[in-house]
């Protein structure tokens, strides 16, 4: 894909039209860009007769998408945004061939540690394929990370519906090359996407900007599901909230140990958290839609790093059987 098509006419593809996934594609398809969606069930039947809906700043924007729920329909794109939740990524990856061409940019807009976080010779950590994540190596074998952008997402976004999100803070995303070059494609990249209204920062360690958002919902989003309290309620609870800065201590740890150091407090990171007040997690809001957790991203890959460096976590350990144990009870993880 060269630069110049890129600037002047991106086709991009929406896999998952979630929350995020809406608030990416309503708001790249208003800038003009072509936006395709793949989609099914409920969704693709919304996307046929609504577009993607978006209540942004107290008006609604309506955008109308291509959208299909075979990848074949939809053809090769400039870039494809991937927002579907990390269990769903190893059975849909190898669907998304179509969409692929040896130009096609990637882009994952999903939380926690992605396949593509340890592959690869580097001076910062081991070549390590994350079987937690990425079981059979599917997903690597789909999606060739020589075409990856790393992408984290600072936005607050809800679901109001198939196809249909409230934007409710935030606009913030950070792009970077998965080993840290900024090159012509990126920068470009950055342009249309800034152009479409997001605030892009370029990271030069995207692995770091994604390890630090990791550390600071590693631990509230998993701690709300299975108590139920908002991200207030556990940082007042000073037994669960010296738990919390535990956790996030030994994933500092391991951060130290494959180029992803954080200086910050944890204490200052919660005291950030704080002033969302009685804010309810993505988590839990899965747990009250009955939807599975995403465990695997979150705490799973973090544990599997820390083993392979042979670094103890005890206390994330604990967390991440009390969440799977909680989430294997109502049907929301797979079974042992």
């Amino acid at each position: 894909m060269s630069t110049v098509s890129l600037m002047s006419h991106t086709r991009f593809v929406v896999v998952g039209a979630g929350a995020i996934g809406t608030w990416l594609g309503a708001r790249i398809a208003m800038a003009g860009h072509p936006v395709s969606v793949l989609a099914r069930g409920a969704t693709l039947t919304a996307l046929a007769e609504h577009g993607l809906r978006l209540d942004l700043d107290g008006q609604q924007i309506a955008a109308p998408v291509r959208a299909s729920d075979r990848a074949e329909d939809l053809g090769t794109q400039d870039a494809v945004l991937i927002a579907v939740k990390g269990d769903a990524l190893p059975a849909l990856a190898p669907l998304l061939a179509p969409l692929i061409g040896p130009d096609t940019l990637i882009v994952p807009a999903m939380n926690g540690v992605p396949w593509w976080f340890m592959l690869g010779d580097s001076a910062d950590h081991p070549h390590l394929p994350l079987t937690s994540v990425d079981p059979t190596g599917a997903i690597a074998a789909a999606l060739p990370v020589d075409q990856v952008v790393g992408a984290v997402v600072h936005a607050s976004v809800a679901s109001a519906g198939p196809g249909h999100a409230v934007h409710k803070a935030g606009n913030r995303l950070i792009l970077g090359e998965p080993h840290g070059a900024t090159g012509p494609r990126l920068q470009a990249l950055a342009e249309v996407l800034g152009a479409c209204g997001f605030a892009i920062e370029l990271s030069a360690n995207i692995r770091q900007a994604i390890w630090y958002k990791l550390w600071g919902n590693m631990t509230m989003n998993p701690i709300s599901a299975f108590t139920g309290a908002t991200c207030d309620r556990i940082l007042d609870d000073d037994l669960v909230s010296g738990f919390v800065l535990a956790v996030m201590e030994e994933a500092r740890a391991i951060g130290d140990r494959i180029g992803c150091v954080i200086t910050e407090r944890g204490e200052d990171r919660g005291a950030v958290t704080r002033q969302l007040g009685a804010f309810r997690t993505s988590m839990l809001q899965d747990v009250d839609a009955g939807r599975p957790l995403e465990i695997d991203l979150l705490l799973s890959a973090p544990r599997e790093i820390a083993a392979h460096l042979g670094i103890a976590t005890p206390c994330l350990d604990a967390l991440t059987g009390l969440t799977r144990l909680f989430a294997r009870t109502r049907g929301l993880y797979p079974p042992a």
